[in-house]
Formats: C-alpha cells, sequence, structure tokens
C-alpha cells in the first residue's frame, strides 16, 4: 500500500492537546491522526440513514388522521378511532410511530403527520400507555413552578 504525504495546520491549543494526547497513548501524532481519520471514516460508512417515511405517503395520511389527531380526547381515545380506520400508534425510541393495524407495519412517525409525542401527552395530560421513556413524561408533565409574585422594593 502506498501512502501519501500530507501536511495540516494546527493552532497551539490543539497542537499542545493533541501532542499530550499521543504521548498519553505511546503513538506518535501521525498515529494519532490516521486512528481518528479511520474511526471516522468507519463511523461515516456504518451510520444508519434516518428512517423517513415518503412524502408522497405522508400528505394523504395527514390529510386522512388529521381529525382523528386533532379530537382524540386521551389516548383510548385515538386508539379507537386510528384502529377503526386500520391504523395504530407504538411507541418508537423516544417518541411514536404509526403501524398499519392489524398488520403491524410500520409507516411513519407521529412527528412527522404534525404531532408529535411530546404535544399529544401534553394535550392527554399522561405519556402514552406503555411507553418506556417514563423520564419524557415525568417532566414533561410536572406541575410548573409557582410564580413568584413578590415584589422587591429597594430603598434609594
Amino acid at each position: 500500500m502506498s501512502e501519501t504525504r500530507i501536511e495540516i495546520l494546527l493552532h497551539d491549543d490543539l497542537h499542545h492537546a493533541a501532542r499530550a494526547l499521543a504521548a498519553r497513548r505511546d503513538i506518535s501524532m501521525g498515529q494519532l491522526v490516521r486512528d481518528l481519520l479511520a474511526r471516522e471514516i468507519t463511523r461515516a460508512r456504518n451510520a444508519k440513514p434516518p428512517v423517513r417515511a415518503d412524502e408522497r405517503l405522508l400528505a394523504p395520511l395527514r390529510a386522512r388522521l388529521a381529525d382523528d389527531l386533532a379530537h382524540a380526547q386521551d389516548w383510548s381515545d385515538l386508539d379507537r378511532r386510528l384502529n377503526a380506520r386500520g391504523y395504530a400508534l407504538r411507541a418508537a425510541g423516544g417518541g411514536l410511530a404509526l403501524h398499519d393495524h392489524p398488520g403491524g407495519r410500520r409507516l411513519c412517525k407521529a412527528s412527522e403527520l404534525g404531532f408529535s409525542y411530546a404535544r399529544l401527552m401534553r394535550r392527554f395530560g399522561a405519556p402514552f400507555p406503555g411507553h418506556s421513556h417514563t423520564w419524557l413524561a415525568q417532566r414533561m408533565l410536572a406541575p410548573a413552578p409557582p410564580d413568584d409574585d413578590c415584589e422587591v422594593i429597594e430603598p434609594f
């Protein structure tokens, strides 16, 4: 394998930090840069693309489900409305995903329809049943701190 020599300019702070890191690892600066580049290239090659629904699918879904999503009174009401149309919401990572029902094929994220998990949770005053991200529910649904209407009057 042939090698190509390159030259890079570093600010003094970055240069000193890189030299210290290379010394701690007992490698040369060149090896440090090669290792970092190899790691970054591997990470970039293995990165998963974001799972995005096709906009041609989203527009009709938004139109078909907007009324149900907007007028549901709670999670069970929303579930009944969506099931009647052949859809279901399921927990997905930190949010929700729309699936066909009863088949279970993932169609899109709820947020892609304009209804994020946080927005629905605030509206219904409860987390999605069985969602694993309970910390989000606790933070979103925690009562607001009381307003402090106290006026401070400083003597002049």
